[in-house]
């Protein structure tokens, strides 16, 4: 059961509930090959394809979103996993590199996610937190962002 409305962050995915008590208004919205990026106030949320392969290249679409909106501030981000997709692990050795980028959380209900989570932290190797609730991601987000 899918539930989404445009500009706030009020919606419901297949047993993973992301419902939040305040309405948080999305900065902008980008439609990438790859899946969607939500850019809040202070974080983003990346939402993949079914299917997508996370390249370097495309990690780089990202990354430019990145500099685009949080330049001059501190930002988290969030990768919401309710899809299956292929990441090269070769892309943390760049995000790793983006100094303002203070948390790094994944979402997922996935046992399969968890174990891979577990392989992605080899090679990030800076603030990042698995969750399971999507509310849980965006507290602790707020906190190392508030915090650095």
């Amino acid at each position: 059961m899918y539930y989404f409305r445009p500009r706030d962050t009020l919606y419901k995915i297949r047993g993973m509930s992301i419902e939040q008590s305040k309405k948080k208004i999305i900065v902008q919205e980008y439609h990438l090959e790859t899946g969607t990026i939500q850019v809040y106030d202070d974080y983003m949320v990346a939402t993949f394809d079914e299917g997508a392969t996370i390249t370097l290249e495309r990690a780089y679409q990202m990354i430019g979103i990145a500099e685009i909106h949080f330049r001059e501030k501190n930002f988290g981000y969030i990768s919401l996993r309710k899809n299956s997709y292929a990441l090269d692990p070769n892309v943390y050795s760049y995000i790793r590199e983006i100094e303002n980028l203070k948390a790094f959380a994944v979402v997922s209900v996935k046992e399969i996610d968890m174990h891979n989570f577990k392989i992605e932290k080899l090679f990030y190797k800076n603030s990042m937190k698995f969750f399971i609730e999507f509310d849980n991601a965006l507290s602790w987000i707020k906190r190392r962002v508030k915090a650095k």
